[in-house]
C-alpha cells in the first residue's frame, strides 16, 4: 500500500506540483484502493492507477468579453474532460472568483467516481471560469455567457461532453449559454443539462441535488436503524443545493436549525418552518440579498453554524474545505452522529481522518450529492427521445437512484466494529472498479 501511495504522490509532485486540491482527492483514493489494485494483477498491467489520475485534457482559453460601460474584460476559462470509459464527459461548469485549474481538476476527478456511483453512462467531467456574475447586469452576464461559449463549443456534444450547471450557474446562465451554442451550432441537441422544461430541461433538476442528499441521508440512517423524523439538522450554505436539502428536510420531519453564508449564520432555535424556507429561497434565489438582511430567524455575524448551535446531522452544502479537525471536534462534542455532504470535498483531510475515527455516519459528497448529475442524465434521456416527465416522475427515479448509490457504498464493506458502515471507503471501491475494469477492458486507450 505505502509503495502504491508513495509513488502516485511522486507522480503528482512532478506533473501537478501545484494542484492542492488535486492530491487531496486523489490521495483520498488512493488510501481506499490500493488493496484492491495491488490484488488485481490487470490493474497493474495495464497501468489504471496511474493513467485514471491523469486527465484526458485540460482546456483552457480567455474569455474576453464587454461590461456594461464599454470597457474590455479579459476572464480565464477551463473545462477538464477528465475521463470518458463509462460515457461522455458530465459535469458542471462553475463561474466563481475561487475556480482554478486545481479546483477543476479535483472537481473532474470526483465526478468520475461520482458519475460511475450512479450506473448511469457518464464520464467525468468540469469547467468553469474565474469570472464572478455577482454585482454584474443581467446584460453583462449574457455576454460573458456567449463568449465563453464562443470557445467552449467546439469541444462539447450530445455524445462527447455535456456541461450542466454548478455555482453561480443556474438557468438563467445555461439559457444564456445554450441560446449562443444553438446559433454558433445550428442545431438544437442535448448538449448542456439544467435547461428551462421551457426549452429541453428536466423538471426537478433545480431540487434535484438538494432533495438527493436527504435521500441519501435518509438511506444511510436507515442502514443504521436511525429516522430522519424528529432529528437536528445543520446546514452551511444558502445556494441552491443548502435550500432545496433544508426543503427536503423539513418535509421529511427533520427539525433544520441552520443556514449560512459567506457574513455568517442564521439560526432557527425551533427549526425552520416552511413559512422560513419560502422567505429565504426569495432572499436569496430572487432578491440575491445576504442573510443578515433576513427578518427570519437570528443571524451571527462571522459564525459557522458548529459556533452557535449543536445538531445531530450536518450537511456541508456550500463550498469545499469549509469543515476542519477543530470544527468536527467541537460537534463530536456535541453529539454529532452523522454527516452527509452536500458540496463536493467540504471536510479537510483532517476532519474527513477525524470523523471516520470517530464511528460517526459519513456519506462522502461523491455519493451524497451525485443527484444533481444522475437528473441531469435524466435530462439528456428525455431530449433523446423528445420527451418531458412530470416531476412526479423524475422525483421517483430520483429517489430510486439515490437508494442504489446507497447500496452501491456498501456492496464492497461491511460494518466495523462499531456497527458502521466505511461509506467513503465503499464508494472509492465501487466507483473505482468500474471505472478500472471498463479501463482494462478498453485496453491501451
Amino acid at each position: 500500500m505505502a509503495s502504491i501511495a508513495s509513488h502516485i504522490q511522486s507522480i503528482l509532485q512532478k506533473t501537478h506540483p501545484r494542484d492542492t486540491e488535486f492530491h487531496q482527492a486523489v490521495t483520498e483514493i488512493i488510501d481506499d484502493i490500493a488493496d484492491l489494485y495491488e490484488e488485481n494483477p490487470d490493474y497493474a498491467r495495464w497501468n489504471v492507477l496511474e493513467r485514471l489520475i491523469e486527465p484526458d485534457r485540460v482546456l483552457r482559453f480567455r474569455v474576453c468579453w464587454e461590461d456594461d460601460d464599454g470597457h474590455v474584460q479579459v476572464n480565464r476559462g477551463w473545462r477538464v474532460q477528465h475521463n470518458h470509459m463509462l460515457g461522455a464527459y458530465k459535469g458542471g461548469l462553475r463561474f466563481d472568483p475561487s475556480v482554478s485549474e486545481s479546483v477543476l481538476k479535483f472537481l473532474a476527478f470526483e465526478q468520475c467516481f461520482k458519475n460511475a456511483l450512479t450506473g448511469l453512462p457518464m464520464g467525468g467531467g468540469k469547467g468553469g471560469s474565474d469570472f464572478n456574475p455577482k454585482g454584474r447586469s443581467e446584460r453583462e452576464v449574457m455576454r460573458f455567457c456567449q463568449a465563453f461559449m464562443q470557445e467552449l463549443y467546439r469541444h462539447i456534444g450530445p455524445d462527447m461532453d455535456v456541461p450542466a450547471g454548478d455555482i453561480n450557474v443556474g438557468p438563467r446562465e445555461i439559457g444564456f449559454l445554450y441560446g449562443h451554442y444553438v446559433k454558433l451550432t445550428n442545431r438544437w441537441e442535448g448538449v448542456l443539462t439544467g435547461k428551462s422544461p421551457n426549452f429541453g430541461g428536466s423538471c426537478g433538476r433545480v431540487e434535484a441535488t438538494g432533495y438527493g442528499v436527504v435521500y441519501f441521508l435518509e438511506n444511510m440512517l436507515n442502514a443504521h436503524d436511525r429516522e430522519l423524523e424528529g432529528t437536528s439538522v445543520m446546514i452551511t450554505g444558502s445556494g441552491n443545493v443548502a435550500l432545496h436539502a433544508a426543503e427536503k428536510a423539513i418535509q421529511e420531519g427533520a427539525k433544520v436549525l441552520t443556514l449560512s453564508d459567506s457574513g455568517g449564520t442564521i439560526e432557527f432555535k425551533d427549526g425552520m418552518t416552511g413559512d422560513d424556507m419560502d422567505y429565504l429561497k426569495r432572499l436569496k434565489q430572487e432578491e440575491g440579498k445576504p442573510l443578515a438582511e433576513s427578518s427570519s430567524g437570528k443571524f451571527h455575524q462571522g459564525q459557522k453554524p458548529w459556533q452557535v448551535t449543536k445538531a445531530a446531522v450536518l450537511l456541508p452544502c456550500a463550498i469545499q474545505n469549509e469543515v476542519d479537525g477543530d470544527a468536527v471536534d467541537t460537534m463530536l462534542k456535541n453529539e454529532l452522529v452523522a454527516v452527509c455532504e452536500g458540496a463536493n470535498m467540504p471536510l479537510t483531510a483532517e476532519a474527513q481522518e477525524k470523523l471516520i475515527a470517530s464511528n460517526s455516519l459519513y456519506g462522502p459528497g461523491k455519493a451524497a450529492n451525485a443527484g444533481g448529475v444522475a437528473v441531469s442524465s435524466l435530462e439528456r434521456s428525455q431530449n433523446a427521445i423528445m420527451q418531458s416527465w412530470t416531476s412526479e416522475e423524475v422525483d421517483r427515479q430520483l429517489k430510486d437512484i439515490m437508494a442504489a448509490i446507497h447500496d452501491r457504498c456498501i456492496e464492497h464493506v461491511s460494518k466495523n466494529k462499531a456497527g458502521v458502515y466505511p461509506y467513503s471507503r465503499g464508494a472509492n471501491l465501487y466507483g473505482f472498479r468500474r471505472l478500472a475494469d471498463a479501463m482494462v477492458a478498453f485496453g491501451l486507450h
